[in-house]
C-alpha cells in the first residue's frame, strides 16, 4: 500500500494541474494571440504608422440650451446632460460624463480614444462648437489595447483577468514541467536559457 502512496498524490496533482492549464489556456488564448502580435507591432511602430486622418466638426449648439453653459461650473465638472445629448444626437459626439475645462469664455472637452484622439471646444457665450478628432488607424488601435491607453473601465477589468488566466496558465506549465523533467533532461537547461537570454540583454545592451 505504501508504494502506492506516491503514485496517488502525482497522479492527483497532474490531474489538476492538466485541467487549470487547458482551462487557463482556453480562456486566455485569444488574448496571448492578441497580445503576442501588437507586441511585434508596438516594437515595430515607427515603421507601421499609417498617415493620421483629422475629422473636423462645427456646430451651433441651439439657443434654449446656452443658459446652461453660462452657469457657473467648477472646473473637470462634465458637460450638462441636456448638452451632451444633444452632440451625441446631432452630430454624434460622445461627450458622455467626460471631465470639462471650464473657463470664461469657453469649455473644453478631450475625448482621447485608442488609436486616436479627439477634443470639442464650445464656445460659453455664442454656443459655436468646434470638433476635431484624429485617428491613427487600425494598428494604433490594437497597440493601445495592448496598453490598457484611453480603453475604459471595462477593457481594465479584462486586462486583470487576462493576467491572472495567464499567470495560472505559466504556472501550471511550470509545475508540469517539474513533474515530467525527469524523462526530459533538455527541460531545465531550456527554462534557464529563457531566463538568461533576456537577462543578458538586458544587462548588456539596456541603458
Amino acid at each position: 500500500m505504501q508504494s502506492k502512496q506516491p503514485s496517488n498524490t502525482r497522479s492527483f496533482w497532474l490531474k489538476h494541474l492538466y485541467r487549470w492549464h487547458w482551462i487557463s489556456s482556453a480562456v486566455c488564448l485569444i488574448g496571448m494571440l492578441l497580445f503576442a502580435a501588437t507586441g511585434v507591432t508596438l516594437n515595430n511602430a515607427g515603421q507601421l504608422e499609417s498617415e493620421a486622418i483629422v475629422i473636423k466638426k462645427n456646430g451651433q449648439l441651439p439657443a434654449p440650451l446656452l443658459p446652461r453653459l453660462q452657469q457657473v461650473h467648477a472646473d473637470n465638472t462634465p458637460l450638462p446632460k441636456v448638452v451632451a445629448d444633444w452632440m451625441a444626437g446631432a452630430l454624434g459626439i460622445e461627450a458622455g460624463d467626460r471631465a470639462a475645462e471650464w473657463s470664461d469664455d469657453e469649455v473644453y472637452v478631450s475625448l482621447p480614444r485608442p488609436g486616436g484622439d479627439a477634443w470639442v471646444v464650445i464656445d460659453r457665450e455664442s454656443g459655436k462648437l468646434n470638433y476635431e478628432l484624429t485617428e491613427r488607424g487600425w494598428v494604433s488601435y490594437f497597440n493601445d489595447l495592448h496598453k490598457g491607453r484611453n480603453t475604459g473601465l471595462a477593457w481594465s477589468w479584462f486586462l486583470d483577468v487576462f493576467s491572472v488566466m495567464a499567470l495560472v496558465f505559466s504556472i501550471t506549465g511550470l509545475c508540469l514541467l517539474h513533474m515530467h523533467a525527469g524523462n526530459r533532461p533538455w527541460t531545465w537547461p531550456l527554462v534557464g536559457l529563457g531566463m538568461v537570454v533576456p537577462l543578458t540583454l538586458a544587462i548588456l545592451f539596456i541603458h
